[in-house]
């Protein structure tokens, strides 16, 4: 996040050359090998952090964390003005809904200016009291790592290293004297820097005050070449200093540019995190609140992020990858689930990353995972980087069959792009059907909890490799989509399944479908003559543009919920949605709020001003829905507001509402930043309307503006 801009500048520079050996594209393939007789470990899942990767609540859409199985985010000092959002308190209570385990605290972020200003250590410690209070007084409490120092090596204690040890040290005593159970994280030295290390850990030992988390930075090439030596050379200086293995947190890493974003780089990340069990956090180089250039519009995947949400798919243990080099740009990541009977890879890296390369993907090991049979079946799926972009999603590759010899399957692949990643599902020989179009999503490759289980039996009639069972005599069996749409509206989930007779069932069954973590309905699933009779029943949702999760879950105490499912295809189809304009003469405009021309708006114009006051509203009149209920609305809005300046992160503020129906108490609800007055984006947000005409009204009354208002549609949750 933090580097001194003589040392951005020689970076880029840098980074125009390959860093790493090309693969010319007529080379003979090179080897990926996997080892499942060798597990590595539970999964740690590290490399999912970010730094800054939250802005406000919802910015990002909370659909698009938790997907991902977050570990780690660290965040701005509570009211900190260094950068307008992330405040690591308001992001809480949505971090951990996510799942998130850790939220450290940048309690230099306090300051404005970067480098911060240096007011010294009294200064400094006053501010400590103040933040360190707010963290005690804050339900999540137990959440939160205290950051004392952001690179101190290269800001106020640049070529003073005894000066920086003294600080620490009262700095550290100051926070546990407020906060006995207090969790402190450092140095967060900008680099790795052996020998300063190994003098601030024997003074840290010596005087009481050692981390609890050990964190540096990797943020330049040398990442690539030497991150097992980083990390080898530390945790020997842990044993030679007698000092007990920390927990490790590479809070930024990401060069500053060339990575963020793109797949095929950021899995060399993902690998050597994994491998090492450290936690890491995405770097801060561009706009905050977009999980740093994994989400864009807000609720909408690049080519990265697909990238994470395989990760956070892999289930069971690591096991052991060896790539072509260990110091090479093909990397990857495997693990062994033998209670799913599954094998997954995630793999990618190449220079130059315009180029293409082949790879034999090599999976050895087969009779220490002898439910994959002795012939397995493998699916290949890759995903491109799309910039900040919208990406199209994953694409197949390859899917084939494969039979062992010598206790190894080679899947030759031919043709991957350097930028891309690639994740392949190893399971046995099973399949019927090709996995599908990129529409259907095979319950078998999905997210599953609670009882719900994949067999590999001898079931007939399924799609794909298999499906999922363990619904019968459950509560909370769950199988988990993670499904992509191009836009707003509505379309149509089709759920395939089985329902056969099961006794002390109905002969009609029915499962609840969660959407984006909110119940939706509970489906009913008409009975099937046997268990190898599959159905489909459709259900028409409305949307928004971007990643949804739905879940199908049991639910009943009884087993009127007892089935097996097989896929869920999502197919565009049409609903009723009807649009007010922000401008339209029928509405209410309060105080300051105005109609300004735009051609790029919707209808030409749109309403600002809204907000700085409780009386500039905008008061959409006259919104008419057949049936009291929920309903999302869709608001087409711009908002370009950026506060102060930065070297290199772009200071957007992400603009709120509080908006109130029928007059009743108002909803707060943030709005990405667009990066653009004329450039309109939407968001989806529910609410709750009465049979006939209703009143929908934005405002702010704090300081701030709503963002211009371009239009709202209005459409039923379920068409």
């Amino acid at each position: 996040m933090k580097t001194r801009v003589g040392c951005c500048v020689a970076m880029v520079a840098v980074l125009a050359a390959a860093v790493l050996p090309a693969v010319p594209a007529s080379a003979a393939p090179s080897q990926l090998l996997v080892d499942l007789s060798v597990g590595t470990g539970a999964l740690r899942y590290g490399a999912t952090g970010f730094l800054y990767g939250l802005g406000d609540e919802g910015i990002p859409n909370e659909t698009m964390l938790a997907a991902l199985r977050p570990q780690v985010t660290a965040q701005k000092a509570p009211e900190g003005l260094q950068h307008p959002n992330g405040d690591a308190l308001k992001v809480a209570p949505m971090f951990r809904r996510a799942g998130g385990r850790e939220i450290q605290i940048y309690m230099q972020d306090i300051y404005q200016q970067w480098p911060y200003e240096n007011l010294g250590i009294a200064d400094y410690l006053s501010k400590v009291d103040t933040m360190t209070r707010k963290v005690v007084a804050d339900p999540h409490r137990s959440s939160y790592v205290y950051v004392p120092f952001n690179e101190p090596d290269l800001i106020w204690y640049q070529g003073n290293l005894n000066g920086f040890l003294n600080a620490w040290r009262t700095v550290y005593q100051r926070i546990r004297s407020i906060d006995p159970s207090a969790r402190i994280a450092g140095p967060n030295f900008a680099s790795y820097r052996s020998a300063d290390l190994r003098t601030f850990l024997t003074f840290a030992r010596d005087n009481g005050v050692l981390p609890h988390v050990m964190t540096w930075h990797e943020l330049g090439n040398d990442f690539f070449t030497d991150w097992h030596n980083h990390y080898n050379d530390y945790r020997a200086m842990e044993s030679s200093l007698g000092i007990s293995a920390r927990p490790i947190n590479i809070n930024e890493y990401g060069r500053s540019s060339g990575d963020l974003g793109v797949p095929g780089n950021l899995v060399q990340y993902v690998a050597k995190f994994e491998a090492s069990k450290v936690d890491a956090c995405l770097a801060y180089w561009t706009t905050a609140g977009g999980l740093n250039d994994l989400v864009t519009r807000n609720n909408q995947a690049t080519g990265g992020w697909w990238l994470y949400k395989w990760y956070g798919e892999l289930t069971g243990n690591t096991v052991a990858v060896t790539p072509p080099s260990p110091g090479g740009s093909l990397q990857g990541v495997a693990a062994l689930d033998a209670g799913k009977r599954q094998a997954r890879v995630i793999f990618g890296g190449n220079n130059p990353a315009s180029g293409t390369y082949d790879t034999n993907l090599v999976v050895r090991g087969l009779g220490a995972a002898s439910y994959l049979g002795s012939t397995v079946h493998a699916t290949v799926w890759g995903v491109d980087s799309s910039g900040l972009n919208p990406s199209a999603g994953p694409y197949l590759v390859r899917e084939g069959d494969y039979t062992a010899s010598g206790g190894q399957v080679t899947i030759p692949l031919t043709g991957l792009r350097g930028s891309s990643a690639y994740h392949v599902v190893i399971t046995p020989n099973t399949d019927l059907s090709a996995a599908g179009p990129s529409s259907r999503y095979q319950a078998e490759y999905a997210r599953i909890e609670g009882s719900a289980r994949i067999a590999y039996g001898t079931n007939t009639g399924y799609s794909g490799t298999y499906f999922v069972e363990g619904y019968g005599a459950s509560t909370n069996a769950s199988t988990k989509f993670v499904v992509t749409v191009p836009s707003d509206g509505y379309y149509n989930l089709g759920l395939r399944y089985s329902a056969g007779p099961y006794t002390g069932a109905p002969a009609n069954r029915s499962v609840r479908l969660r959407l984006n973590g909110a119940d939706l309905t509970d489906l009913a699933l008409p009975g099937t003559a046997n268990w190898n009779t599959w159905n489909t029943v459709t259900t028409k949702v409305f949307l928004p543009a971007g990643i949804s999760r739905v879940d199908v879950n049991a639910y009943a105490g009884d087993d009127r919920d007892a089935v097996n499912l097989d896929h869920l295809d999502v197919t565009a189809t049409t609903g009723t949605v009807t649009t007010y304009q922000a401008e339209a003469a029928g509405n209410t405009l309060g105080g300051t709020a105005v109609v300004v021309s735009d051609g790029a708006a919707s209808g030409g114009r749109y309403v600002g001003w809204v907000g700085a006051g409780a009386a500039n509203t905008l008061r959409f009149n006259g919104v008419t829905v057949p049936s009291a209920g929920r309903y999302r609305m869709v608001v087409g809005y711009a908002n370009a507001e950026v506060v102060g300046e930065h070297q290199y992160n772009n200071n957007i503020v992400d603009r709120y509402a509080d908006i109130s129906v029928n007059g009743g108490p108002a909803r707060r609800s943030y709005f990405r930043n667009t990066l653009g007055w004329s450039t309109y984006r939407t968001a989806v947000v529910d609410v709750d309307l009465a049979a006939g005409a209703n009143t929908i009204t934005f405002g702010n009354a704090s300081s701030g503006y709503a963002p211009n208002l371009d239009f709202i549609q209005i459409a039923a949750a379920i068409g």
